[in-house]
């Protein structure tokens, strides 16, 4: 489905052990094919370093066993099952052909990951009892007749034929009940297990960051450079504020420029405008100055997301760009108003030449990448580091001159810092940095409500998300720091000869790679 191709629209994955085990087998089949199937050019030699890489994970999780224990507030079967119907096409009778095969099939999914749930249990696995409690509230938005899947089936086209529409009606009823099923095994015997820690452990952790960057890092190098980033952030941006109020600090700015109605968008349908019109113009100007956008790419739409959870994401494009890269911004209940010095440098972060010229430029580079690299591979640290390397590079391009949109782009560049000692310290169990104890999850949301400036329901959000997800919320910014040690590694190399735009060209040709095999492909 993710790949948009016509084939296996009605299915998931199986949640169960069962599946998980037969995920495992497949993965050591393909390792033993590769290891003994030798590259016949440099673009099979990346590739087979890279699969190598991840089959060689996803063996390792299994056998660890964390899909025994997935819950949390973002990414986790919950959330999973749900969300693929957001990407499924609506257009036609036989796309809601396709709706109603999968959404009949919900209640076998969550069956599965039940299955392993209960599983854990049995083997001691314990989620925190923080994640179990957000994520069963959260998943009742799926529920009843004002639920997700009532309200999406009552919005199919009234000439569809009263058979098909009576599928789709029985189907998501029986999905509404599976979530409510769902939900009530969280809320009596997962949370009856669950543990007061948030936490999870070195080793859990050490798993978890190699696989959200594709390689391997000094976990405790990190932390430790991550406070001197995050102060080095906190002085760039004063230095900024001053510039926006004179002798003001980051708050008096950001009171300032929340004031200006100038720099204030009110309603969803506004901040959709807004977010096309800002991505059209970075499409159409970076692609005659900066970078070479081949047609197909160009095409980016920005959408509001069915779901209320409060993110900004992309989606790629479908392998043959039918369906085009898009940004979704995912608007909590209750939020009318956005600022636009807050998200300038989102939009660049998600579109051009973020997530969007990285991903869409690897799926239209058929002439050298298979579809794995194309479509299939990469990390978050590849795909979020290079995002966030390209707001600094719009900072450098001169997108972001006046003060207000700098001080936006550095608000999150110090977000993200934060969440580097935020996230290790909570999972490793550090001691804090004012010296009072040992980070736990209520220290991380007093310690990221004094970095951001946020509403408070986005904080509380951002930090059970972290909390949950471990790894992942440092691979923007530890992502961000490998390619600009790539970068300065190449161009002390080349000396003179060094082009930064070939060097984005050469990076971006790549396709997804982990991080590591990223620094072999580029340094050797």
């Amino acid at each position: 489905m993710w790949l948009g191709r016509p084939e296996h629209e009605g299915r998931y994955g199986d949640l169960s052990p069962a599946g998980a085990e037969a995920l495992a087998d497949a993965a050591r089949t393909a390792l033993a094919t590769l290891e003994r199937t030798p590259p016949v050019d440099a673009v099979d030699d990346t590739t087979r370093t890279d699969l190598a890489r991840e089959l060689s994970l996803v063996v390792e999780q299994v056998e660890a066993g964390t899909h025994l224990d997935d819950v949390n507030v973002i990414a986790s079967p919950g959330q999973s099952v749900r969300e693929l119907l957001d990407l499924m096409p609506t257009e036609s009778e036989q796309d809601w052909a396709d709706v109603a095969a999968r959404v009949a099939r919900v209640p076998e999914a969550l069956a599965g990951h039940v299955a392993s749930l209960r599983e854990g249990m049995a083997r001691g696995r314990t989620v925190a009892r923080r994640q179990v409690e957000a994520t069963a509230a959260q998943l009742e938005a799926n529920v009843g007749p004002a639920g997700f899947f009532a309200t999406f089936v009552a919005g199919a086209p009234a000439e569809l034929p009263d058979s098909l529409r009576r599928d789709l009606s029985v189907a998501a009823s029986a999905a509404s009940d599976a979530y409510a099923a769902l939900v009530d095994v969280y809320r009596t015997e997962v949370l009856a297990h669950a543990r007061e820690a948030d936490g999870v452990g070195r080793e859990r952790y050490e798993l978890a960051s190699r696989q959200f960057l594709g390689a391997t890092i000094d976990l405790d190098e990190t932390y430790e450079w991550g406070l001197e980033e995050l102060a080095r952030m906190v002085e760039e941006q004063e230095r900024v504020a001053r510039e926006i109020v004179p002798g003001g600090t980051v708050q008096d700015a950001v009171a300032h420029l929340d004031a200006d109605p100038a720099r204030r968008i009110v309603g969803t349908d506004a901040l959709q405008r807004w977010m096309q019109r800002t991505s059209d113009r970075a499409v159409e100007e970076l692609g005659r100055t900066h970078f070479d956008i081949p047609e197909p790419v160009r095409r980016l739409e920005c959408r509001i997301a069915p779901s209320s959870t409060g993110i900004i994401y992309y989606t790629g494009p479908s392998d043959d760009f039918s369906r085009p890269g898009r940004m979704w911004w995912s608007v909590p209940d209750g939020v009318t108003e956005f600022a636009t010095w807050r998200e300038l440098t989102t939009v660049y972060h998600e579109g051009v030449p973020g997530h969007h010229l990285q991903i869409g430029q690897a799926t239209y580079n058929r002439a050298e990448l298979n579809t794995w690299r194309r479509v299939l591979a990469g990390t978050s640290g590849h795909a979020e580091g290079w995002a966030l390397y390209a707001e600094r590079l719009m900072e450098r391009l001169g997108y972001l001159d006046d003060p207000a949109d700098r001080l936006g782009m550095l608000d999150g560049q110090r977000m993200r810092a934060a969440r580097v000692v935020l996230d290790i310290g909570v999972h490793l169990g550090k001691p804090r940095p004012d010296g009072e104890g040992v980070w736990d999850g209520d220290h991380a949301l007093e310690f990221f409500r004094r970095h951001v400036n946020m509403n408070d329901e986005f904080v509380k959000f951002e930090v059970n998300r972290y909390l949950g997800w471990p790894g992942q919320a440092p691979s923007y910014k530890v992502g961000q720091r490998i390619w600009e040690q790539l970068r300065d590694a190449v161009a002390l190399r080349e000396g003179a000869a060094f082009d930064i735009k070939e060097f984005h060209r050469r990076a971006l040709d790549l396709g997804g790679v982990g991080l590591d095999t990223l620094r072999h492909a580029l340094l050797t």
